[in-house]
């Protein structure tokens, strides 16, 4: 088994050819957001991962082994609601409506120009659509919102920027 601790946001300060060049590992949310598990890599390598608690995983995130190699991270496609205003008489608004009430509920949410996505619970589906909002089953990669408290924040790929 290959031991990670180091994780590189996004590969920040690395040579594309060294990211291009990268072992992948496929994971699904749920891996993702923990700081120890075990993986396997694209080169068939066993990875035990261990990272500082309280680490998250992000897709086109770089991990570091033990022996120096490269993994990038790519988020899985897994289940997923897709939740889109209602084309006949919807409005934007009622996707910032909607993420509101969610937010209430704690409920890990992504946030996309269009639409949001949040992993299937029937519950929060109905609550949606009595909103009258459209939802949706889709596969698809999961990046929820870190929360704004979080430590480095959800990368949007405009940079890091300070206000």
């Amino acid at each position: 088994m290959l031991t990670v601790n180091k994780l590189v946001p996004q590969g920040r300060g690395l040579a594309a050819a060294l990211v291009k060049r990268a072992a992948s590992v496929e994971l699904d949310w749920d891996v993702r957001q923990k700081s120890r598990f075990d993986a396997t890599d694209s080169l068939g390598r066993v990875l035990g991962v261990f990272l500082p608690r309280g680490s998250v995983v992000r897709g086109g995130d770089l991990l570091v082994a033990e022996d120096g190699s490269l993994v990038r991270v790519i988020a899985a496609a897994q289940p997923v609601l897709r939740v889109t205003a209602c084309a006949e008489h919807g409005s934007p608004f009622d996707l910032l409506r909607a993420a509101y009430h969610l937010g209430n509920r704690h409920v890990a949410l992504e946030l996309l120009p269009d639409r949001l996505q949040l992993e299937p619970d029937h519950v929060l589906a109905e609550m949606l659509r009595a909103m009258h909002l459209t939802v949706t089953e889709a596969l698809a990669p999961f990046e929820p919102e870190a929360g704004a408290y979080a430590a480095g924040g959800h990368a949007h790929g405009h940079g890091a920027h300070h206000h």
